[in-house]
């Protein structure tokens, strides 16, 4: 059995795609690519795919991943093309390689997000940042399966950092997972940052989290997530 991580994008239009709607175009793009995929077992199996931290539905990600388990081995390169043709444009196989060990979820420490703006002129944006960023706290609340939860978006902004395209973000993933809606919440609470229209958000890259702050490849980087380890 060969374990693949896999690394894709989600651009355009397919932004808008729901992760069912991936996991769906993912499973025929299998079938249609003729990987050699390992089932469960049980009176109901189904492919061996493990997705992890998938970017919310309208948000554009170039940093997407998920693991297959295959019962036979296969070249990643010739795989990648296989499975990037078989997928609609939009959904974009960039890199496949052999899983490192530990479990794929474990490597995804931290996030980089990039939010444009179209409505906000840069001083403003950098001023709203800079009162976020002086903050303590900065608690919100989100509607969650089991009812309303309040929690603490300042403590998981590692950095942010304006430019003329907008705001660049290091999130770190905690419990529960901070978004971008999160942090625009924040900002129209305890900056007064309030756009008009919704920015264009999207997902740089995500992986392990290095104690200087920078965020690595999960395919690639090996070196802890514990950023007090490195």
């Amino acid at each position: 059995m060969q374990k693949l991580r896999v690394h894709y994008a989600k651009r355009g239009r397919l932004r808008f795609s729901s992760t069912r709607d991936f996991q769906r175009a993912l499973e025929r793009a299998l079938r249609r690519a003729e990987v050699p995929m390992a089932f469960s077992a049980g009176f109901h199996p189904h492919p061996r795919i493990s997705y992890a931290n998938a970017a919310p539905t309208g948000t554009a990600s170039e940093a997407e991943y998920f693991e297959l388990q295959l019962r036979e081995r296969r070249d990643p390169a010739a795989l990648r093309a296989d499975l990037d043709g078989a997928l609609p444009d939009g959904l974009d196989i960039i890199a496949v390689a052999e899983a490192l060990p530990g479990a794929l979820a474990d490597r995804l420490a931290a996030s980089v997000w990039r939010l444009e703006f179209a409505d906000i002129d840069t001083e403003t944006l950098q001023n709203a940042v800079g009162a976020f960023l002086d903050l303590d706290r900065a608690e919100v609340t989100r509607m969650m399966k089991q009812g309303p939860r309040t929690f603490d978006v300042r403590e998981a902004v590692l950095s942010a950092a304006t430019d003329d395209k907008g705001l660049r973000v290091v999130i770190q993933h905690m419990t529960p997972l901070v978004r971008p809606d999160d942090l625009l919440q924040a900002l129209s609470t305890y900056a007064g940052l309030n756009p008009t229209r919704p920015p264009l958000v999207t997902r740089l890259s995500q992986g392990p989290l290095a104690g200087d702050g920078t965020v690595g490849d999960p395919l690639t980087d090996s070196r802890s997530t514990d950023p007090a380890i490195d």
